[in-house]
Parts: C-alpha cells; sequence; structure tokens
C-alpha cells in the first residue's frame, strides 16, 4: 500500500505538463509542511485561479497522502498574496506501531479534508509561503474530526 501511494505521488509529479501562471505569479510549488502534521507538499496550478495540492505527511508515527483542489484569488489588492479554500481526501497508513485509538485491525483510515489558507509570493527569490488550517473529517475505519492541523508551508516555485 506505501508503494502504490508513493508512486500515485511521483506520477502526478511527473505528470503535470500545463503552462499558466497563479495570478501571474508561479506554474508549480514544491517544499515542506510544518504543522502538527510535517511532511512534503507540492502544488500546481491547472489555470489562473484553480491549483491542485499533494501532501505527503507524517502523523501518530503514520505515512499520509492528501489531495486538494484549491481556489485562489488576490488577497489585500496585492499580487503579492493569495487567498485560497478548497477540499479533497485524505488516507493514512500506520504499521505496527499505530495510534492507540485504532483497533488492533485497523492500519487504514480515509477521510475528507477541506483547506483555507493565505500565500504569499516572493517576486525576487523563487518562494512561496503560506500559512494554512487543514481539518478533516476520517469516515473509513476511524470516525473522528481532525480540527488542529495549522501549517506553515515554504515552497520553492518553478
Amino acid at each position: 500500500m506505501k508503494k502504490l501511494l508513493f508512486s500515485a505521488f511521483i506520477l502526478v509529479l511527473l505528470g503535470v505538463s500545463t503552462s499558466v501562471k497563479a495570478q501571474g505569479q508561479y506554474k508549480s510549488a514544491l517544499g515542506i509542511r510544518l504543522g502538527n502534521t510535517n511532511g512534503i507538499t507540492f502544488k500546481t496550478f491547472v489555470n489562473n485561479k484553480d491549483a491542485v495540492e499533494l501532501i505527503g505527511s507524517f502523523r501518530y508515527d503514520g505515512f499520509g497522502l492528501t489531495g486538494l483542489y484549491e481556489v485562489h484569488g488576490r488577497a489585500f489588492n496585492s499580487r503579492d498574496f493569495n487567498w485560497f479554500i478548497g477540499g479533497g481526501g485524505h488516507v493514512y497508513v500506520w504499521g505496527d506501531k499505530r495510534p492507540g485509538f485504532l483497533d488492533r485491525d485497523q492500519t487504514t483510515v480515509l477521510g475528507l479534508d477541506g483547506i483555507l489558507g493565505l500565500e504569499a509570493y516572493a517576486r525576487t527569490i523563487p518562494l512561496a509561503i503560506s500559512l494554512d488550517w487543514k481539518p478533516a473529517i476520517n469516515i473509513i475505519n476511524y470516525s473522528s474530526f481532525w480540527a488542529d492541523e495549522i501549517a506553515l508551508s515554504f515552497r520553492y516555485t518553478f
């Protein structure tokens, strides 16, 4: 299962081929996400305002993959700031060291995610910095609401 998730993540990264830039800023970005759930983030724009973001993360000694569709708009009437809002889904996988709230046989959790954030783009260097809140609802194999995912992301833009 872990190999399948990693392979899907790599295929999406390699399959990005459009050349539109978000609000005149950047096309794609790859970086780190720091918060209660740390990980790697990749964002690419499919047109001027819509982006797809993939997050590979680590939580409770497990690995998660989140896919989000986001709508962006200008914030503060500035070309250097965007707000964004969106949604998607996640899958988390644990091995023998799974969290105590899961039953003995549960190793995978599926759910839905939302995202709301603000992004700043540094035009003089290829860097985008975002602060976001990503609440999640676990639906399959464990029912819960995770409201604690506030993160700061630093992405190299290209």
